[in-house]
């Protein structure tokens, strides 16, 4: 069983007009926000850790930060656009309280304990067809920023991506530590593209597929690959009529589930 503390974090920005979406679901998360920005935050109700504007523009080097100033603790970082998470159970789902919720993060944090992981997370999409009850958890699957648990280690976001920096922080994990932990029958609903803030003040289609390529190149075309579905954050290849989604498919080699 862990010992270590466990803290919640989400880093956000420019969405200091109105309380965070996250801390109305779990009070116990503290946003991470600029200097530029504490005062906004603060007036809005929301429970701040401020973090230099010197690193403003990258989530890398906020989440970097975050985990620098936290080398003593098991750190949990979710997006400030997390609604609610949730849990299927006898076919039905069940949104969790916040105390259900903590009672989770602490399961994740004991369970990597045991299996030796330094990351764990859950499931990305609301869906029963993500999780089979056969299956209760995958060690091979990534997990992103969204929602993630990380135990104390010497790896670090990439600061080279500043879209994709969690792809690639999961394939840091996977190749160093030989798996990562998701819980599948938890499952995070977030608003994502439907806020203004966030990444969303820098992304664009250009600079997605700039990233994209940049994560491929650094751990080639068998493992990142291009997902080829339809959906609304897709986009169409120059080389065949089909359109491949912007986040990228993460084939892992290693043994596991």
């Amino acid at each position: 069983m862990s010992e270590l503390p466990i803290r919640c974090f989400s880093p956000s920005y420019k969405r200091g007009h109105e309380k965070a979406i996250v801390q109305e679901a779990f009070p116990f998360v503290k946003m991470v926000v600029h200097e530029c920005e504490a005062a906004a935050y603060k007036e809005n109700g929301n429970d701040i850790l401020v973090c230099p504007d010197s690193i403003r523009g990258n989530i890398a080097r906020v989440r970097n930060w975050i985990l620098d100033q936290n080398k003593d603790a098991n750190v949990v970082m979710f997006d400030d656009d997390v609604k609610f998470i949730g849990v299927w159970q006898e076919q039905k789902f069940r949104k969790l309280n916040a105390e259900e919720a903590e009672e989770l993060i602490e399961t994740g944090f004991n369970l990597c304990d045991e299996w030796g992981y330094k990351m764990w997370g859950i499931n990305m999409v609301v869906d029963k067809g993500a999780y089979r009850e056969g299956m209760p958890f995958c060690t091979v699957r990534p997990v992103l920023g969204t929602f993630c648990g990380i135990v104390p280690n010497e790896l670090r976001y990439d600061e080279k991506f500043s879209l994709k920096e969690d792809y690639d922080y999961a394939i840091q994990h996977l190749y160093r530590y030989r798996g990562i932990l998701r819980l599948n029958a938890y499952q995070y609903f977030a608003l994502h593209n439907e806020q203004a803030g966030g990444c969303a003040v820098y992304r664009t289609v250009e600079k997605e597929l700039q990233q994209f390529d940049l994560l491929q190149k650094k751990w080639g075309s068998e493992i990142v690959r291009k997902d080829w579905g339809n959906d609304k954050a897709s986009v169409r290849g120059d080389d065949t009529l089909k359109s491949f989604d912007l986040n990228p498919k993460i084939v892992s080699p290693i043994p596991g589930v």
